[in-house]
């Protein structure tokens, strides 16, 4: 149930400007990689059919189709786009749905990006395709790791430019919200530092509102049982939908703020330990969750201020990016469709 924010997005094809006319959605050619790669997906799922256009996420000035996230597969992974053709239907629908939201999401920020005229200088140009190359051991190593995954070196540099551009633009946006005061670190030294957990999940995504009453009247079930004194851990093993921490009793442990998704948190850190929470709401489904233990910072405060300080700017800089971007999205008109 970790929670990962990357500001650092990769590269993905055909970017949005800003102009207030929609893009028209245009199907593969025949013959192209995305259509051959959207011919064979549509055995395992139908709506992939490239003679159709599936459209996955639409908004006011654009809409992602079926076949432009294939080929932003292919674009972002070359060759190694076609493992897609191993997955079974579930694991398959979740790809391209999570690809999908990621492309759409890409162009919102390329748009609000260069709207704002913000362009990276060629001295960080430079810096990020160094990184880049020396990550692969040089230049010409950089070129041959590209070709040998069938990736456009020219598309990929440019790709790295506009990542920056993105990059660069969120840190004008986020800047006000990475302020942190020494009173602010001063409050996080003396709060819990980390927290374990046993939880139960119960899985909510992509079910309808009948099917989502059922399964709370199924977790009513287990948090009474579990209120009552039954063994927490056993409990979690036998009814738990969270694969990562079913074998050994929905146990998380030590982990720190900012680690989880944000009501998850919210009970790891404020019910008191032993007990047992009510019913939590996340994106996932529903949570019930036991506080095992909690401990503070041990390390002297003048040792870890900076770290704090860091890990402070780095939160907030996170909540703020996630409320600019559902912004960005109302704005939009942005609306993930799904297959």
């Amino acid at each position: 149930m970790r929670k990962i924010l990357v500001l650092a997005v990769v590269a993905v094809v055909t970017l949005a400007g800003c102009s207030s006319k929609k893009e028209p959605t245009v199907k593969a050619p025949a013959g192209t990689p995305a259509y051959d790669l959207a011919k064979e997906l549509m055995k395992t799922i139908p709506a992939l059919d490239p003679a159709k256009t599936s459209l996955l996420v639409t908004s006011k000035g654009f809409d992602v189709s079926a076949v432009d996230v294939l080929q932003f597969l292919i674009d972002q992974y070359g060759a190694n786009a076609g493992q897609l053709k191993t997955l079974d239907v579930a694991s398959l629908k979740n790809a391209i749905e999570q690809s999908a939201q990621q492309f759409g999401e890409r162009k919102l920020l390329l748009a609000a990006a260069t709207e704002a005229k913000t362009v990276p200088t060629p001295e960080e140009l430079k810096v990020a395709l160094n990184a880049q190359y020396a990550q692969a051991g040089g230049e010409a190593q950089f070129t041959e790791m590209l070709k040998s995954r069938n990736l456009d070196a020219e598309f990929v540099k440019k790709s790295i430019g506009e990542d920056l551009k993105i990059q660069k633009y969120l840190q004008t946006v986020l800047a006000p919200a990475g302020q942190v005061t020494d009173d602010d670190v001063k409050k996080a030294y003396a709060e819990d530092k980390t927290a374990s957990v046993r939880h139960i999940l119960l899985l909510t995504k992509d079910k309808t509102e009948a099917q989502k009453a059922e399964i709370r009247a199924k977790m009513d079930g287990i948090l009474a049982r579990a209120k009552k004194g039954e063994d927490f851990a056993a409990l979690a093993k036998e009814f738990t939908e969270d694969t990562g921490s079913k074998a050994n009793g929905g146990l998380y442990e030590d982990f720190g703020r900012g680690k989880m998704v944000k009501a998850f948190e919210e009970a790891a850190f404020s019910v008191p330990v032993g007990q047992i929470s009510g019913i939590v709401e996340t994106t996932y489904g529903y949570h019930i969750i036991k506080v095992e233990g909690r401990k503070k910072e041990t390390e002297p405060f003048d040792k870890v201020k900076e770290q704090i300080a860091a890990q402070l700017k780095e939160q907030r800089q996170a909540a703020a990016f996630d409320s600019y971007l559902t912004k960005l999205k109302e704005k939009a008109g942005f609306k993930v469709q799904g297959l």
